[in-house]
């Protein structure tokens, strides 16, 4: 099974395909405090043929990378995204 992680900018959304489906993503807001973009991450969704299979995790780790290479501060008001912060203290300092 192939797994693919995309950003997909115009839809505001991380993205998960396993073997070319879409199986979940991560949707945010961006917005801008003073000098400090932040992205808040408001949902994560996993469709429910995909469920079990780890691929929020997986989508959520890659918008939380992706976050910190751009140089982007992030709110989890998804409490999923709140509660793998919570489980990874590395990304901790991402939050604003």
């Amino acid at each position: 099974m192939s797994t693919t992680l995309a950003h997909n900018a115009d839809a505001t959304r991380y993205e998960i395909y396993l073997d070319g489906t879409l199986a979940g993503y991560a949707d945010y807001a961006e917005r801008r405090d003073g000098d400090t973009t932040i992205r808040d991450i408001q949902h994560t969704l996993t469709f429910p043929e995909f469920r079990g299979r780890g691929v929020a995790a997986q989508v959520v780790e890659f918008a939380l990378n992706d976050a910190r290479t751009e140089g982007f501060s992030i709110i989890p008001t998804c409490w999923y995204v709140e509660k793998y912060i919570a489980e990874h203290p590395e990304y901790a300092d991402l939050v604003a």
